[in-house]
């Protein structure tokens, strides 16, 4: 297409040619989203890291997972299933987050995992970044994401000021197809009691997410958290009365549904995660 260009059109042609079809395509999927819900592409400016040093990594080359690192995040029930520590290791230079049905520790059910690190972060000024393939079918998704002991409650939560939850991204949207191969950005503060409030940042399109490795990233500065994806800014948002100034830590999870599983016992579905960073600006 480009040599068949280049023989019909200058340069700057063709450049104000490939301008004018990606704004038509951009309206376009702006009308999908407004309309339907759809999943909209990153169109951001390109991550860039210039004046942040790396702080933490993980990159599972352990022959188990390093609870110098790590500790197991909600164990027992869960929504329709169970959490177990025995759901969560290393294989292979990843790490493994299965949810299968078992007859386990809290008896038989759908069980599945969850990790948070060790270390809390404070106040912004840093970035986070895993690289990953996410779950697929169940009713079952990949989480990374943010909490914070301030979401204990509205008070100390404070509008998101003392505490937020942040989902760097969440694995769902293969249950719709028009937005099957997208992930979902939210920020919730507020508690998880009578004062919950959330914001849906978007839906934004992955490369085959269930299949490839793709890298979904967080900056969190002190006016915005700034969301990326294969180091593409996708969004941004401050909500509500402005960003965490408190502790947060990184957890990965793979979520049991709400509602029944709607697989047979044999299904079995697994979050893979390839490594995961933490930068904090100098």
């Amino acid at each position: 297409m480009d040599t068949l260009l280049r023989k019909i059109f200058a340069p700057r042609q063709i450049r104000a040619l490939k301008q004018a079809v990606a704004a038509i395509l951009a309206a376009l999927e702006l009308f999908g989203v407004v309309l339907f819900d759809a999943a909209q592409t990153p169109r951001g400016p390109e991550l860039d890291l210039s004046g942040y040093e790396l702080v933490f990594e993980d990159e599972f080359e352990t022959e188990t997972l390093d609870l110098t690192k790590w500790e197991h995040r909600g164990v027992g029930p869960r929504s329709s299933g169970f959490i177990s520590s025995e759901q969560s290791f290393v294989e292979d230079g990843n790490l493994i987050i299965r949810a299968e049905h078992k007859n386990g520790e809290f008896g038989e059910g759908w069980y599945s995992g969850m990790i948070r690190t060790v270390e809390d972060y404070a106040g912004g000024g840093y970035y986070f970044e895993c690289r990953c393939i996410a779950s697929l079918g169940g009713g079952f998704w990949s989480a990374f994401w943010l909490n914070s002991p301030g979401m204990a409650s509205a008070e100390a939560s404070n509008g998101g000021i003392g505490g937020a939850e942040i989902d760097i991204f969440e694995a769902f949207n293969y249950k719709t197809p028009i937005k099957r191969n997208s992930v979902s950005l939210n920020v919730h503060v507020g508690g998880y009691g009578d004062g919950l409030r959330s914001m849906m940042v978007g839906h934004y399109k992955v490369n085959k997410p269930y299949t490839e490795y793709n890298t979904y990233g967080l900056e969190w500065t002190d006016k915005e958290y700034i969301f990326y994806i294969n180091g593409v800014e996708a969004a941004r948002s401050d909500f509500k009365d402005g960003v965490s100034k408190g502790l947060e830590y990184v957890i990965l999870s793979l979520e049991p549904p709400r509602e029944e599983v709607s697989e047979d016992p044999g299904f079995s579905t697994d979050f893979i995660v390839d490594y995961v960073k933490v930068y904090k600006k100098a």
